[in-house]
């Protein structure tokens, strides 16, 4: 059906990395694992080390898994953009290239116990 507007529309992006008081959001998902049905949301700084996000809140959230205990950071496959990526622990996310809404997604070969069988 056909919407007529009655004004000019001007649409306001209320996600813009702005409005988050110097905050960005990243999402964050391990493929694979179908007891998170979508991507993490996680709101943190840009000066936050990569590591710190892994031992942090992506810990925490990550832990109802029963395969969470037994992960181990060094051998995850990253993928951001879709295309294999390296983040160094050490270094921030901006330092990473990880920028506001950026989703990352992570592979652990041999740790899938919820994975769907086909």
């Amino acid at each position: 059906m056909a919407v007529t507007s009655l004004k000019e529309y001007i649409g306001v992006a209320r996600d813009r990395v702005e409005n988050y008081g110097g905050k960005q959001i990243v999402y964050l998902s391990w493929d694979h694992h179908l007891l998170f049905a979508a991507p993490l949301m996680l709101c943190l700084p840009p000066a936050t080390p990569f590591g710190e996000v892994l031992r942090g809140p992506l810990a925490a959230l990550l832990q109802a898994d029963p395969d969470a205990s037994a992960l181990d950071w060094s051998k995850v496959e990253w993928l951001k953009d879709n295309r294999p990526f390296a983040p160094d622990f050490s270094r921030s996310l901006a330092d990473n290239g990880i920028g506001h809404k950026d989703q990352l997604r992570f592979r652990t070969p041999g740790l899938n116990s919820l994975q769907a069988v086909a």
